[in-house]
């Protein structure tokens, strides 16, 4: 009776309570991985670089938007990781630098990927 053990356990509900059950299951599934996927929005230039920092650290990956210095109706935007393994495959932890309310350039780190081309182009030399 173990092999039917399950089936009679499933059986035991009427098609519209398992129909019931089955959304319910999905809905509580789908509110874990909405939250899993969430990730902060912050203003750096409205903190100090240690604050910055200590965000960053404490939430594993943040989205760090500011006005660009050289058009203020420009804003700019990346994502910003504490470690690699907050980067996707293939990609690389890049220093990368924001500013802050108490510096121009605040320390961070952000993925990107690796420019392998580098290593195959030629050194051009001139000749003498």
């Amino acid at each position: 009776m173990q092999d039917g053990g399950v089936i009679w356990r499933l059986a035991r509900f009427t098609p519209e309570e398992a129909m019931k059950k089955t959304i319910l299951l999905a809905a509580c599934l789908s509110l874990v991985a909405a939250e899993a996927g969430a990730i902060s929005r912050y203003d750096p230039t409205r903190m100090s670089c240690d604050r910055v920092q200590a965000l960053v650290t404490r939430e594993g990956a943040v989205i760090l938007r500011y006005r660009s210095k050289h058009n203020p109706n420009l804003p700019l935007y990346d994502r910003y990781v504490a470690s690699a393994r907050f980067c996707d495959m293939g990609e690389v932890r890049s220093r990368a630098y924001v500013p802050s309310a108490d510096t121009s350039s605040c320390p961070v780190f952000k993925c990107k990927r690796p420019d392998n081309d580098r290593r195959f182009r030629r050194m051009i030399t001139p000749f003498d």
